[in-house]
Order: structure tokens, then sequence, then C-alpha cells
């Protein structure tokens, strides 16, 4: 999915630094840890669905916010609002259903969340196509995300186990995406800083 660090044809200040695998990484790893708690945990309650979905949610919007510097961006460029938007929609989301415990109030508010959240990167991936090396990345995320966004209302009244299970599938198959990316973006910062 990624492309070389430094594309031909990146605008100037847009060649993210050799660090941008951290971020990547660490959002692969929440996101693989939050899906596997999902599948082996036979009965969550509803308390338990919303800090687990809620401290997800949250973590993942701290690293998106946490790798801005690190794409080259600027928090001021338009991909920077738009990361910077998308990683404070999920982390509001993400502090709201810690704090709200029900079935209804994890669908909606995880729902909206990931689905603005969703946007927002499709929006970022497309307009840096061709010029960012995660622009795929950010328009597959972004895709993945609408996706668990849309499905999740259907799943309200089935509970918890089920809410988990669909925010978890998400998570596994956004989680697989980073760090796919994550270890190319970490084997090409090594390249990169071998040759003289």
């Amino acid at each position: 999915m990624t492309h070389p660090l430094t594309p031909a044809g990146a605008a100037q200040g847009t060649a993210p630094r050799t660090d941008l695998w951290k971020p990547v990484l660490l959002r692969s790893a929440v996101s693989l840890g939050f899906g596997a708690v999902t599948i082996f945990w036979a009965t969550p309650s509803v308390e338990a669905m919303g800090w687990a979905g809620g401290l997800y949610l949250l973590s993942i919007g701290a690293i998106t916010l946490w790798g801005i510097p690190a794409t080259g961006f600027g928090r001021d460029s338009a991909a920077g609002k738009l990361l910077s938007a998308s990683g404070s929609v999920l982390a509001g989301a993400g502090f709201a259903v810690l704090l709200l415990h029900s079935d209804l109030l994890f669908g909606v508010i995880a729902a909206l969340g990931l689905g603005v959240a969703g946007a927002l990167e499709l929006a970022c991936g497309i307009r840096n196509r061709g010029r960012h090396v995660l622009a795929r990345d950010w328009i597959t995320s972004g895709l993945i995300s609408l996706g668990t966004a849309v499905i999740l209302p259907f799943f309200i009244s089935l509970g918890a186990h089920a809410l988990l299970g669909v925010a978890g599938g998400g998570a596994i198959i956004l989680g697989v995406l980073w760090v796919l990316s994550g270890l190319t973006l970490r084997h090409d910062s090594r390249s990169t800083a071998a040759k003289p």
C-alpha cells in the first residue's frame, strides 16, 4: 500500500520524516490489541464495552494527533487540519463513550466518530494522492472506518458483544493495514539512513 518515502513530484514540505513509522506502528498495535480483546471477550458488560471502546477511540485519536508532525504536514496546512480534525473527533467520541454506557449510545457515538474521522482521513488521502507516502493508506483506512460506522448501528439491538465484535473487526482490519504500512516505512527509513 505505501509508496517510497519520497515520491516523485512531492510538494515541498510534504515529504515525511524518517520517524513516520512510529505513530503508524503504534496505531496498528492499539488497533490489533483492541481487536484481540473483542475476539476473546465472551460476555462483556455494557460498562466494559464503554471502557474498552472508549479507550480504543481515545487512543487512536491521540495517536493521530501525536503523529501529525511526523507526516511532514504543519498543523496549519490543509492536510494537517484534516488529520487534526480526524484525531479530535475520534478522541471526543472515545471520551463520550467512556462516560456514557449504553448499547444505543455506544452504537451511535462510535459510529458517528468513526464515520466523521473516516471521511476526514479519506479526504486527506484523496487530496494527497501521489504526493504523500500514506495517501493510499489514508484512503483505505477512511473507507474501512466508514464501513464500520455504517454497519455498527445495525447491531445495537444485539448488545455489547455484537457491538464490540463489529468495532473490533474493523479495528483488526485497520491494524493489519497499519502494521504493513508501518513495517514498510520502517524498512524504507533504514534503507534511506544507510545510504551515504
